[in-house]
């Protein structure tokens, strides 16, 4: 992981990201994927991410993708891994609360899903450890 001391500008992006993060309807929609969103089967999963018009789907669609945005900020070296990781882990949640149904999205969809925050968890050992204890906390819910 980098070792370089945060920099003001590394800062300020890691505040622009919280702030984003602040934002009305993106905060309903991640409350409604973090809590409210559990299929139990691929299927039940794969009716919701499918685009429509439902608000749900929106929600879905809406904290998704910036979890994506914010993991490729950090991929491209925009934001600083360590500073990203120590300050949220909620997109590699996300990623492994829908873990089981990965496969069927790729098959479906015909792309990976949540690609950026995948490569994220493979690239960095903290990422990974994060999304492991995660996975495992999902696991024992689900019994």
């Amino acid at each position: 992981m980098e070792s370089q001391i945060a920099t003001f500008e590394d800062a300020t992006l890691i505040l622009k990201l919280y702030e984003l993060r602040q934002e009305i309807v993106l905060r309903e929609a991640r409350h409604w994927l973090l809590f409210d969103f559990n299929p139990a089967t691929a299927e039940e999963f794969l009716d919701m991410v499918r685009p429509s018009a439902s608000q749900e789907s929106a929600y879905f669609r809406q904290a998704q993708t910036y979890w994506e945005m914010a993991a490729s900020l950090v991929l491209h070296g925009a934001v600083k891994a360590d500073l990203f990781l120590a300050s949220s882990g909620e997109g590699m949640f996300i990623l492994a609360k829908f873990d089981p149904f990965r496969e069927a999205y790729q098959e479906r969809m015909g792309r990976p899903f949540m690609r950026q925050t995948a490569e994220l968890v493979e690239k960095y050992p903290v990422a990974r450890e994060i999304f492991i204890n995660m996975l495992k906390s999902h696991q024992a819910r689900r019994g």
